[in-house]
């Protein structure tokens, strides 16, 4: 028995299900094989055999190119995000609500890992902390971060700072 030339119209189906689901969703080997026309009764072996190199040379290079395309169909880059977003701001300008498309854009943009949350976690209590700890880390937070926020690290406000501490707080009457 020689490995058939083409692959037959209930093959091509199988792996069309196979790749892409039905209308209910994804399916399993079985149930594109019952999808595409096979017997219920031999769908599981069927399917089995269909996605089998050995077995279907054809259907399973098939396969392949069919799952190749879908990556290629919903592949994200930096060019069609960029396009993508101009898009939606022409579309949201027109109908006036762009909020949730920009959002939706956005989180695209993530999950092909165009943009990187950066976050700082720093731990411990400040009331556990002695006054000298307090201005020592408040130098070191100056030191390490004053770029960022366009300080520099000066000793005449820190200890007016300081003072402003320990300056009794009354109530207004």
């Amino acid at each position: 028995m020689g490995v058939p030339k083409r692959l037959t119209e209930m093959q091509q189906r199988f792996a069309e299900f196979l790749v892409f689901g039905g209308p209910e969703g994804p399916m399993t080997q079985t149930e594109a094989a019952v999808a595409a026309g096979y017997s219920p009764n031999r769908a599981r072996q069927e399917g089995s055999e269909l996605c089998n190199p050995k077995l279907s040379p054809l259907v399973a290079k098939y396969l392949g190119q069919l799952r190749e395309e879908r990556i290629r169909k919903h592949e994200v880059t930096y060019e069609n995000h960029i396009a993508e977003l101009a898009r939606l701001r022409e579309a949201a300008l027109k109908k006036g609500s762009f909020s949730s498309a920009v959002n939706a854009e956005a989180n695209r943009g993530k999950a092909a890992g165009l943009y990187i949350d950066r976050k700082i976690i720093k731990t411990g209590k400040l009331e556990d902390m002695s006054e000298q700890e307090l201005e020592s880390k408040m130098k070191q937070i100056l030191d390490d971060y004053g770029s960022l926020i366009n300080v520099t690290p000066n000793e005449s406000e820190l200890s007016s700072s300081h003072k402003k501490l320990e300056t009794p707080i009354s109530p207004k009457k």
